[in-house]
């Protein structure tokens, strides 16, 4: 059994004997405070703590981290505050514990919704101290080691939380170690049955191949050796789940995975990196296209290395991966490896570059964790966000950027910053202007063009694939949505105050306050919010704002649209003013407005008959008049009877262009041998442009019928 003497010994090799103590101190402290408390298994609850803080030594982690490990659960198991632990190992450790703490469970009624909840207070704690993840993962590296005595449907749960979050993490995090670890575990507990074949045929297929391994790695080590260049050759091993992954992703059988053989090389230095690349590419030819530089181009999470693949002599694909040994401690250790430097007062370039990256990340999260509405939106952000394949693009002073594979213009925008993205309206690549849904590859330089006044539109959601972009797009929408429901609620609240010749402005000072309390509003924004989203009528605000103000019931009648001026619409007023698509009402046409909880008002034509159902509701219902001042186009729809031949689409066309509008959609379909049926959507400025276009399709030969489409 692993005792603190033997994590002591351990310790000896990197930690000084005073802080080693310290570490000790801490471990009796959790032992005494544990006292009588045992694991599922049966063990004494302290070998949890001391596992954990073990996994940490491996890693050479510093001594504050593995005293946090040691006493993680101390504060949520034992009556020990806080307070007491800061007072007896120091605020930094004592904050390391409170952030790994087993979070504290809040009832709800989805456990997924608890574990967003949890993630997001992790989040908070990571920005505090960065080790806070790093000892957390080590607590769940030995939990997923210990599953065994839970119940299979736990295992189960726990195995995909891990899979989903923890693993990702460490793999954003550069910490390949524990990643492959905790997926193979996941693997196991969620597919046993699957993992243990699989296992069996890796452990079979490698000692039926372990002759030609051998023959590989001896003459890839003598071309080092005879070029007197310093370097080791280790067989690579696939780990389960990628193994699995490939055999179901790829469609490829297990013997097609596992005749590709796996080296790494580790060298001295940069120089000699590049230098065997030469050699291996000498002795064995390169397949094309399958080399990738990540020493030039570093991976987001600071992995560095040379990958190439080769045809070997017996035609066989060998993967090789070459890197310094600096490099080899970063892609197992990753942001660890920071303090390994640490622990010899030394520092190295790649271990504080990847702690520098991870600090941007856990920031990234933050600002994500405050746009996102709430925390199942912040959590299924996270979970794309964490680490994609990445395609690597360039700013116009040459700056590196790094975006997940599929990333557009809109993603790239928002990376170099949230502002660039709200006001983005155009983008060159490699000079050239491109859409802004355009998909970006490796290499190319992009160039944002902004105007102060540009706004997100709703459909680039449909095309970014960043977390980042997605959650600064709802954010941004959502804040437009607000400003323009208050613009609205303001305007239809003064227009019912108007009928009694006032407005919100000619209201004396103490009426708003005391019908905001009233109503359980926090302020006058949120009450023209509510009018302006439909969830409030701006009658019975009017009603009741001028029955405080004369402190006696209105006698101003129940019908308050009777001889009402019209609300003057355009079409530009944004989200909170919709055109409803089942009679596509145009400049020109008689309208009404229909006020729609959550959506503002919906503008009907007056003939409409899905409006005939909210006639019984007139206080949600208001008399609307076009603005003599329209830029915008509508859609409108219409059926067009007409003799089949051939050109006749390329004849709508043309004649549709010609009278200055656009075709959004056409179908046709066939009514008998003779005539067809055209169903045309356009876009046009109102209705006499519409009557326009008609009477130029009435002029085709061969036209029997045309409708404007009602419903």
């Amino acid at each position: 059994m692993f005792t603190i003497d033997d994590l002591g010994d351990r310790l000896g090799g990197y930690l000084p004997q005073e802080e080693i103590q310290q570490v000790k101190r801490a471990f009796y402290y959790a032992e005494q405070a544990h006292d009588g408390q045992r694991r599922r298994s049966g063990e004494p609850y302290v070998t949890h703590p001391l596992a954990v803080a073990n996994i940490l030594a491996n890693m050479h982690m510093d001594h504050q981290s593995l005293m946090a490990a040691m006493l993680h659960d101390v504060i949520e198991d034992t009556g020990v505050s806080k307070e007491a632990l800061a007072e007896q190992f120091g605020k930094p450790v004592a904050e390391l514990v409170d952030g790994v703490s087993k979070l504290t469970q809040i009832t709800f009624e989805d456990k997924a919704v608890a574990q967003a909840e949890n993630f997001q207070k992790m989040v908070l704690a990571m920005s505090r101290d960065i080790r806070v993840i790093i000892v957390k993962l080590a607590d769940r590296l030995h939990n997923m080691r210990t599953l065994g005595a839970l119940r299979p449907d736990k295992k189960r749960r726990i195995a995909r939380e891990t899979l989903e979050i923890y693993a990702r993490i460490a793999g954003r995090l550069g910490i390949n170690t524990i990643r492959v670890e905790l997926e193979d575990l996941s693997f196991q507990a969620i597919h046993p049955m699957r993992a243990e074949r699989i296992k069996r045929a890796v452990s079979s297929a490698r000692g039926n191949r372990r002759s030609a391994i051998r023959e590989v790695q001896s003459t890839l080590q003598k071309s080092l050796d005879d070029e007197q260049l310093a370097g080791t050759v280790i067989g690579r091993q696939k780990h389960l789940l990628s193994i699995y992954k490939k055999m179901r992703d790829q469609r490829k059988p297990f013997a097609e995975i596992m005749d590709v053989f796996g080296f790494r090389i580790v060298t001295e230095d940069v120089a000699s990196c590049y230098r065997i690349l030469g050699i291996v590419h000498n002795r064995y030819k390169p397949v094309p296209g399958r080399f990738k530089d990540y020493i030039a181009i570093p991976k987001a999470n600071g992995y560095q290395s040379l990958h190439t693949t080769l045809f070997g002599s017996r035609g066989m694909p060998i993967e090789v991966q070459i890197r310094t040994r600096e490099m080899e401690a970063m892609a197992n250790n990753g942001i660890a490896a920071h303090w390994l430097y640490k622990a010899g007062q030394t520092t190295h370039p790649i271990a504080e570059g990847s702690h520098a990256r991870a600090r941007a990340w856990v920031k990234g999260l933050l600002e994500m964790q405050r746009h996102a509405g709430d925390s199942l939106e912040f959590i299924e952000h996270v979970k794309n966000d964490l680490f994609p394949d990445d395609i690597y693009v360039f700013t116009p002073k040459g700056d590196i950027m790094e975006l997940p594979q599929g990333a557009t213009v809109i993603d790239f925008a928002y990376s170099v910053h949230t502002d660039i993205g709200n006001n983005c309206i155009a983008c060159r690549i490699d000079r050239h202007l491109a859409p802004l849904s355009t998909r970006l590859e490796s290499g190319q330089t992009l160039e944002i063009i902004t105007a102060p006044g540009a706004r997100p539109n709703l459909a680039w959601l449909n095309f970014v694939t960043t977390a980042k972009a997605r959650s600064a797009i709802r954010h941004a929408l959502k804040h437009q949505r607000q400003a323009e429901a208050g613009q609205l609620g303001r305007r239809l609240l003064n227009k019912a105050l108007a009928e009694f010749d006032t407005s919100l402005e000619e209201l004396s000072g103490g009426v708003m306050p005391r019908v905001l309390a009233e109503l359980e509003l926090p302020s006058e924004d949120a009450l023209l919010e509510s009018i302006g989203l439909g969830a409030r009528v701006s009658n019975v605000v009017a009603r009741r704002l001028l029955d405080m103000e004369q402190d006696t019931p209105s006698g101003h009648g129940t019908d308050m649209h009777e001889g009402m001026r019209p609300l003057v619409i355009s079409g530009g007023e944004g989200m909170v003013i919709n055109f409803a698509r089942c009679c596509h009402p145009l400049p020109g046409d008689p309208v009404v407005g229909h006020l729609s909880v959550g959506k503002g008002i919906v503008v009907h034509r007056a003939e409409c008959r899905n409006i005939v159902e909210h006639k019984n509701d007139p206080d949600k219902l208001f008399a609307l008049e076009w603005s003599d001042e329209i830029s915008e186009d509508f859609p409108v729809g219409l059926r067009i009877e007409i003799e089949s031949r051939r050109g006749l689409v390329a004849e709508l066309a043309g004649l549709v262009t010609d009278a200055d509008a656009n075709i959004e959609r056409i179908g046709i379909e066939e009514r008998d041998v003779r005539l067809s049926t055209v169903h045309l959507t356009l876009s046009v400025k109102g209705r006499v442009h519409l009557a326009r276009i008609i009477k130029r399709i009435r002029n085709m030969s061969n036209v029997e019928k045309i409708t404007r489409v009602a419903n």
